[in-house]
């Protein structure tokens, strides 16, 4: 059982797709796609085995291991004041409504932007709370605000027309995808699962420390 945040890059997804393991010729892999702080939670309860969970929230009952950084994105209509700059600062998007995910579903990126913004005294027009990124394109093409999102998916852009997506290059406001599992994991199975994938697809982010996986004696 692998959960997934709903804003994981699909190559992270695909990946997982690939792992074969000789001594378990007929692993299966079952889906869920959850908030990233219910992930978390599902994988400490034991109903999921792994997940990747982008900006997970900080938990000594997990190992957590960095597949990616990546830089928050505003979604701006065309026309925008700031649509024609290379990347963004807050200060840039001050005099607009804020279109953000919900605490529901990204409490620590929405915390850090709320808290980007407060320390450099940027009071937003509105703040509408979404769910989805489908959501943000929506409300930006009607020029209801601009949307601060995790970096859109190709699928995401296409959805909407008449939007611009560009960085912002506060390095604060950034977030992490990780793998996630559980602190001293004893299934054989899964820690040879997780090894192969991380080996394969993030060596360069695996040191000798995060690949002391649990394995039974």
């Amino acid at each position: 059982m692998i959960g997934l945040s709903p804003c994981v890059e699909q190559d992270w997804i695909s990946g997982l797709l690939t792992i074969q393991l000789p001594l378990y010729p007929k692993i299966r892999i079952r889906w869920r796609s959850q908030f990233p702080v219910d992930l978390v939670r599902s994988v400490l309860a034991g109903e999921l085995d792994l997940a990747l969970v982008a900006a997970p929230p900080e938990d000594s009952q997990i190992t957590s291991v960095l597949l990616s950084r990546t830089q928050l994105c505003a979604i701006l209509p065309e026309g925008h004041a700031a649509a024609h700059k290379e990347s963004l600062a807050l200060e840039d998007l001050a005099q607009d409504a804020w279109i953000l995910f919900s605490k529901q579903v990204h409490p620590l990126l929405r915390g850090a932007i709320i808290d980007a913004a407060q320390r450099q005294e940027i009071v937003p027009k509105d703040v509408h709370d979404i769910l989805t990124a489908q959501e943000a394109f929506h409300l930006v093409a009607q020029r209801e605000g601009i949307a601060i999102l995790t970096k859109p998916t190709t699928l995401d852009i296409r959805i909407k027309k008449d939007v611009v997506v560009k960085p912002l290059a506060d390095p604060a406001l950034c977030f992490e995808t990780c793998l996630v599992m559980r602190a001293h994991e004893e299934s054989r199975l899964l820690n040879e699962f997780v090894r192969s994938y991380l080996r394969k697809y993030a060596p360069h982010r695996v040191g000798p420390t995060q690949m002391e996986l649990q394995l039974p004696a």
